[in-house]
């Protein structure tokens, strides 16, 4: 991520340097993320090598390898002992109209039917994925840095499962290629790798948190002015929530460090989603979301309803006080269940019988939520992009009615907001996929950076309550920049 190209290549040629079979131009030029001699299409089959390694730590990797002139991918769920990173683009596609999910589930199913497995495959984590970030909005302003939906099929991806370590190469032949010899120099690529340098991630510990001088900006007045105004609209019913984000903008003394961030935010948050995309070009959106959108294994679909949220206690006496008001507290629980109602009269509309478990709370670092889960069957033939693309953008990041609360969210909110509150993840090979809702997040762009944070406005609001409970969301990564 912040590695020079020439750098990350070096790294990877000179533990690659033993190699004795035949030298391989294309290899060569695929392996370092130069651009290959001849363009990738639907038709092109990609070989698609899975070997499991030793147990590595995903951020050194992409400290080691990514570059900073590409696409790159990286989640993490300590609670579930997960993550995932993916690095360089065998295969991308850029989405920009309202049918932008249905474009995107056919590229998935593009690359995968052009896809040849080989290596190891009885790894559960040994599956290609397709990696993908989606606007808020469907159109966002032509100078974000973020297109409407942004999908890509990684050179490389490193998948682990507790202590289980799969890496993946996704290398697209040329027609006159022999699969097998190619396959051969993979392998040994793979195994002149020098794994045991990437079990952690190094970092100074005077770098891990508040190590620059940063000057921060953001307009108070306006935003409690905003959450005045949408509780005068909710009391002559145009509508009954609306989620009001926020922006604090960062300028520091020098460059952030996008990977000692991350590894900032794990530490911080070990029960949320630890995430990070890039855009090719410099530019990075980064976060700790505690909500998923959709998780599919084996045909089992997995939602959340996340809505409604209380601090955290300075001791147990305080929390279990704190949460005991969360539960009983009218307003936050009728903003919870807008959210469960609109995902359950969803997935109802297209046939699935979704089941709901009891509300209960979802306590993280600094902040607690009204969680209830949510679980439904799902048929074959519907895609899990097509799910996203019902369930986008719900109660907890738009309001009610949804395409009311997008309108007025166009007119309050003064800036575009990109990635913030969207979906991001990705669907594998079998059709199980994780997508995250990008939430506690930031848009980092060398030395500058936008958090980002919100809150659902529902009758009986606060603005100086509401404000309070943004700044508390922002602590997320206002903590973890360095």
């Amino acid at each position: 991520m912040t590695q020079s190209k020439t750098k990350s290549s070096m790294s990877f040629a000179t533990q690659s340097n033993n190699l004795i079979l035949d030298n391989n131009p294309e290899l060569e030029n695929f392996w370092h993320n130069n651009q290959l001699d001849f363009a990738v299409t639907k038709d092109t089959k990609i070989i698609s090598f899975a070997c499991q390694i030793p147990s590595v730590d995903l951020l050194a990797c992409l400290q080691q390898f990514s570059h900073t002139n590409t696409l790159h991918f990286y989640w993490e769920n300590h609670s579930k002992h997960e993550s995932v990173a993916a690095w360089g683009v065998t295969r991308s596609n850029y989405t920009e109209s309202q049918s932008r999910f249905s474009q995107a589930q056919d590229f998935v199913q593009n690359c995968f039917q052009q896809t040849i497995r080989e290596g190891d495959q009885t790894l559960a984590i040994s599956k290609p994925s397709v990696f993908c970030s989606f606007t808020f909005f469907a159109d966002p302003k032509k100078t974000e840095p973020f297109k409407s939906g942004t999908l890509f099929f990684p050179r490389f991806q490193i998948a682990k499962k507790n202590k289980n370590c799969c890496f993946i190469v996704n290398f697209p032949l040329k027609k006159e290629q022999d699969k097998k010899k190619i396959v051969k120099q993979i392998k040994q690529k793979v195994n002149n790798i020098n794994w045991s340098a990437l079990e952690r991630l190094k970092i100074n510990e005077d770098d891990r948190l508040l190590s620059i001088n940063r000057a921060q900006s953001q307009d108070t007045n306006y935003f409690k002015s905003v959450v005045t105004s949408a509780l005068d609209s909710i009391a002559v019913d145009e509508l009954s929530k609306i989620v009001i984000a926020h922006t604090t903008d960062i300028q520091s003394a020098a460059p952030f460090q996008v990977i000692k961030s991350l590894n900032n935010l794990r530490s911080l948050h070990p029960d949320c989603y630890i995430f990070a995309t890039s855009n090719g070009r410099g530019q990075h959106f980064i976060g700790a979301s505690p909500e998923r959108l959709i998780s599919v294994q084996n045909q089992q679909l997995v939602t959340d309803a996340l809505a409604g949220s209380a601090p955290r206690g300075a001791n147990n006496t305080e929390d279990l006080h704190l949460a005991n008001l969360l539960l009983k507290n009218r307003k936050e629980k009728r903003e919870h269940k807008a959210v469960s109602d609109f995902i359950m009269q969803r997935l109802r509309s297209i046939g699935l019988k979704p089941q709901q478990l009891p509300l209960q709370l979802l306590k993280l670092s600094n902040i607690q939520h009204l969680w209830t889960p949510i679980y439904a069957h799902l048929p074959a033939d519907i895609e899990p992009l097509e799910i996203v693309a019902l369930l986008h953008p719900t109660p907890a990041v738009a309001g009610v009615s949804t395409e009311t609360a997008c309108e007025k969210i166009r007119h309050y909110e003064k800036f575009d907001r990109s990635l913030y509150a969207a979906p991001l993840g990705w669907v594998d090979y079998e059709g199980n996929c994780e997508l995250i809702v990008g939430i506690r997040s930031a848009l980092i762009d060398g030395d500058r950076a936008r958090l980002y944070a919100g809150a659902g406005i529902v009758s009986g609001s606060n603005p100086t309550k509401e404000f309070a409970e943004v700044q508390l969301k922002l602590q997320s990564l206002l903590k973890a920049l360095v």
